[in-house]
């Protein structure tokens, strides 16, 4: 492993060593600790601890080694070459979650209590959506939607809702690919005092860090890239107020119960050490198959912020270092047309989620966003006929090839 005096530069070198500890026993690669609970020297250490006096592991839930090391891990990524307000590299605290929705959950119930609301935008996940619009108002929160790619609306919902306490992004959206500007957004939440949380999953923090233009929390479905490899489900909730983070935000995660476990945060960790070199593949990859798609005599639009037509091709470019791995196609024979597609596909893989080696193709209306209503849906962008498409590592050749003959 790398000093821990080592000054790391590159974000291969980190996504490898971040957030290691060296194993008591010597260990080469974080051992499973696949143990409920720990024990104690003596009565009065276990005191100590139960009390915060002392760290040290107490009870899975409450904390493990192999699960903080990924969430450690995501929090050094994420940071990576950050400064806060006086220089100093930016800490910022992670908590690792069974899911992207339990870390979700982590966010909103350490932050919100009844009578907020949450301004946030036109195509999101549809977990997200769905637990704004039945899950939050059964607590007495409730979600303000607009188009926040235009902040002079966003300022309007600002000045028009004082009861609005946190600002709500996912960028690029789910699955429409919308981008809305991270630092303007940002800006506007400080003026007028209000949080800022940004879903990261799409971009990643090599393609994207958050924490760089001001938001406040950061959260990310592991299961995706980091991961990069369909073997666990996961989620990280992040937040830059140690204060915060080391006391409500610690309790609320102990007391939701929406820990990962130690297993699932070994694949991550492992995952997680060839981010980099998997994210370049995947882009390269995904710019390529736009490029053909867009060219496509049986492809209606492509949302792809690569193309330099796409609407957020200028936002994408100025808070991200590449457009990504994920794009979405509409077919210009609606829906009966993406269904025949997705039943000639003989390499791409059908089926839910991104992120993995393999390129994976989705139809959102009857799958992602199955519970988001029809007209909800088709007013985000969401329309019977679009395809989602995460773009994987296959030979490029042999990606296209499937594509065009899926189409014809």
């Amino acid at each position: 492993m790398a000093d821990q005096n080592f000054r790391l530069t590159g974000f291969s070198s980190l996504a490898i060593h971040g957030g290691h500890a060296q194993d008591p026993r010597y260990a080469h690669l974080t051992p499973i600790y696949a143990s409920s609970t720990f024990v104690y020297d003596s009565a009065e250490q276990g005191m100590r601890r139960f009390s915060g006096q002392e760290d040290g592991y107490i009870y899975t839930r409450w904390g493990n080694p192999t699960m903080d090391e990924a969430a450690d891990k995501i929090a050094a990524m994420e940071s990576f070459g950050i400064t806060d307000g006086g220089g100093s590299p930016l800490i910022v605290k992670g908590y690792l979650q069974a899911s992207g929705m339990a870390a979700i959950s982590a966010l909103f119930m350490s932050t919100l209590k009844t009578g907020d609301k949450i301004l946030s935008h036109y195509s999101l996940y549809g977990g997200s959506q769905e637990f704004m619009d039945r899950l939050l108002p059964e607590f007495g929160i409730s979600a303000v939607i607009a188009d926040l790619r235009d902040l002079n609306k966003a300022e309007d919902a600002l000045k028009a809702d004082p009861a609005i306490k946190m600002i709500y992004i996912e960028t690029p959206a789910n699955p429409t690919l919308q981008c809305v500007d991270i630092e303007g957004l940002t800006r506007l939440g400080k003026q007028y005092g209000k949080l800022v949380a940004c879903d990261n999953t799409f971009a990643t923090p090599y393609l994207q860090q958050p924490f760089r233009f001001g938001v406040d929390f950061i959260i990310h479905s592991t299961t995706k890239f980091l991961n990069g490899h369909g073997t666990s489900i996961g989620g990280v909730f992040l937040g830059r107020d140690i204060e915060f983070m080391n006391a409500w935000g610690k309790k609320v995660h102990r007391m939701l119960g929406g820990n990962s476990n130690p297993f699932d945060a070994f694949l991550l960790v492992n995952g997680m050490k060839t981010l980099e070199v998997r994210m370049e593949r995947h882009c390269h990859n995904a710019m390529e198959v736009a490029g053909f798609l867009n060219g496509h005599a049986a492809v209606a639009k492509v949302n792809y912020t690569g193309l330099p037509d796409h609407p957020d091709h200028y936002v994408s470019a100025k808070q991200m270092r590449h457009p990504g791995a994920m794009l979405s196609v509409e077919l210009k024979g609606g829906l009966q047309a993406g269904v025949n597609m997705m039943d000639r596909l003989q390499l791409c893989t059908r089926t839910v989620s991104l992120g993995t080696c393999d390129t994976l193709m989705c139809h959102p209306a009857s799958m992602t966003h199955y519970s988001v209503p029809k007209e909800k849906r088709e007013q985000y962008g969401i329309t019977d006929g679009l395809i989602r498409i995460s773009v994987g590592m296959e030979n490029i050749q042999d990606i296209i090839a499937d594509m065009d003959q899926a189409l014809k």
